[in-house]
């Protein structure tokens, strides 16, 4: 197949070794190499037509950055970006180059851990107990029953759990303090009050979770805590820090 443009995975330091037997996205997946551009290097390979993120290229992406971490930082280029050239790419790494270096000195030795909070949906008699609003409305239901009666109700009691899983989820950034150097708030993501990534040495990341861990079960009855990660850096680098098209 015929290659068009140049795959775009992340910049590195100039030193910077691939993994043995790299290898990118594609069917069959494409060999990887590094361009050297002053003291950096960018890590591409080939790309081809029709790209699209399926499971084994989104995979052999953050596969392979997780893999340069290893042996150094990385400023990771999210899945699908593409440069139209090499001349094009090269020059613009390099007039960034402070940047990026600064960048990559930033990152060094760490992780992104990323946490989504969901409200607990089965805990009705603590929340009826504690919101009077939602007290109210039931009691007004049972007065009154009827379609928009229950109606009214659904949406208070999943008005009135998501509060409550919202401000316990409030305290759990104060938590990292002393573990974490940074954090993100992600996009809004359907049924969550919290998104949330933590930029954290990966020495630390046993800590981490032991933090999240222990923050979970004594929220048990408010919310549900998922810790996803280690991650490359993504929310911890300037936006498209390269020439590209997604």
């Amino acid at each position: 197949m015929t290659a068009s443009g140049i795959y775009v995975y992340g910049i590195v330091g100039g030193s910077h070794r691939l993994p043995p037997g790299a290898v990118g996205v594609g069917e069959p997946p494409a060999p990887v190499r590094l361009l050297p551009v002053e003291d950096l290097a960018v890590v591409v390979s080939a790309a081809y037509p029709g790209l699209r993120a399926r499971r084994r290229d989104l995979m052999a992406h953050q596969g392979l950055l997780m893999a340069l971490a290893e042996t150094g930082p990385v400023l990771p280029m999210r899945f699908g970006m593409v440069a139209p050239d090499e001349a094009t790419l090269l020059a613009g790494v390099a007039t960034h180059g402070s940047e990026h270096a600064a960048v990559l000195e930033r990152l060094d030795s760490r992780i992104e851990m990323n946490i989504k909070i969901t409200p607990v949906q089965d805990n009705l008699a603590a929340l009826i107990r504690e919101d009077p609003v939602v007290r109210g409305i039931r009691e007004e239901a049972r007065r009154h029953p009827g379609y928009e009666a229950n109606v009214r109700l659904g949406e208070a009691v999943a008005a009135g759990l998501r509060r409550r899983a919202a401000v316990a989820a409030a305290r759990l950034p104060a938590e990292f303090a002393g573990i974490a150097d940074d954090t993100c708030s992600g996009p809004e993501v359907e049924g969550c009050v919290l998104n949330a990534s933590f930029l954290v040495p990966r020495r630390e990341e046993g800590r981490f979770r032991g933090v999240a861990e222990r923050f979970a079960a004594v929220h048990t009855d408010r919310l549900d805590l998922r810790v996803n990660g280690p991650l490359p850096c993504y929310s911890f680098v300037v936006p498209e820090p390269v020439p590209a098209r997604a």
